[in-house]
């Protein structure tokens, strides 16, 4: 029975590994080092996505951290979900976590939300269409980086509801809420009218 249940226990505990090792590769990071745009951590909010490589003036390096790290997430649910059917949400968490928290970076990460939307995208197309629907629009509409991103974290459980996808809706409460707490400083400036736009000194 102990055998059993330890061999039970291993494509769970392999999904999360296989998403949190994806998830935790720091491609704003490595991007801009390898590039000579110096180290990220060290310019503008200190934050390891594409906003904050932006503020490097290397446009390039940005969209391809964002790509990147969209990329990170779609690839961590989709690999697991291929090796081991049924545990995509396990890495969708592993991968989540692992750009937040990475083991690498004394597990100061990201914002989560370009990781995000590969995770939802990954998981139902039509999800992660709404999201990027959300996040680019207002984005464009506002230029607030911050509010955009937690809009469409937010809309990500909301939508899946909307589909009849219960499954991951508390999940994806959980994911949002973590962006949420993330972005804390940034709500803190939104209602204090301090909040930059896109292209202002810090996110």
């Amino acid at each position: 029975m102990a055998l059993e249940t330890g061999i039970v226990w291993v494509a769970p505990a392999a999904a999360l590994l296989i998403g949190y090792l994806l998830g935790s590769i720091p491609f704003g990071v490595i991007l801009t080092r390898l590039f000579g745009a110096g180290d990220l951590r060290a310019i503008g909010s200190g934050n390891i996505g594409a906003t904050n490589v932006l503020r490097t003036g290397r446009k390039g390096l940005a969209a391809a951290t964002l790509l990147l790290d969209l990329g990170k997430g779609a690839a961590a649910v989709l690999i697991v979900e291929a090796l081991f059917p049924g545990d995509a949400a396990l890495a969708a968490a592993g991968a989540f976590f692992g750009h937040c928290y990475p083991i690498w970076l004394a597990f100061r990460g990201g914002k989560g939300v370009a990781t995000l939307m590969g995770i939802v995208l990954a998981l139902h197309w039509q999800l992660g269409l709404v999201y990027a629907v959300v996040w680019l629009g207002l984005l464009a509409l506002l230029r607030v980086s911050s509010l955009a991103g937690m809009a469409a974290a937010i809309a990500a459980p909301v939508t899946a509801a909307a589909f009849g996808w219960f499954d991951i809706v508390p999940l994806l409460i959980a994911l949002a809420l973590i962006v949420l707490w993330k972005h804390r400083a940034n709500i803190a400036r939104l209602l204090d009218g301090t909040e930059p736009r896109v292209g202002g000194a810090r996110e």
